[in-house]
């Protein structure tokens, strides 16, 4: 698996916590069994999950200070948890920020709508600096 698909699983176990209201890990694990996710991925998802789920509080406060005219609240969740992913994965983890950026751009053209991509670059283009 590559890794960006790693990442997109994990982006997809974030808006489930979102919608469900839950960070529970058994999100993870059932993506992760669904997908016959092992090894390196597994370890890369789990780890990148705990890591943002520990840590959203601060990763949701920084994306609320850059995000103009937008708040975690209001914007929507395909959006929201890419971002999540992308600030928690430069923040929390070693991934270079235009890795970071490129790979959540590329998420918000295949899961946000219209605009999403043009808004996930210029609010990450902000928050990780």
């Amino acid at each position: 698996m590559k890794r960006s698909d790693a990442r997109e699983l994990l982006m997809q176990a974030l808006f489930q916590m979102d919608a469900r209201g839950s960070k529970n890990l058994g999100l993870v694990d059932s993506l992760i069994s669904e997908y016959k996710i092992s090894g390196k991925d597994e370890e890369y998802i789990k780890e990148n999950f705990v890591k943002i789920t520990r840590n959203l509080d601060e990763i949701d406060e920084a994306i609320d200070e850059h995000a103009e005219k937008w708040s975690t609240k209001r914007m929507p969740k395909a959006d929201l948890a890419i971002a999540r992913l992308a600030v928690g994965e430069c923040t929390f983890g070693d991934t270079p920020k235009a890795v970071a950026i490129n790979e959540a751009v590329e998420l918000a053209k295949k899961y946000g709508g219209d605009g999403a991509p043009k808004f996930i670059n210029g609010l990450l283009g902000k928050v990780i600096d």
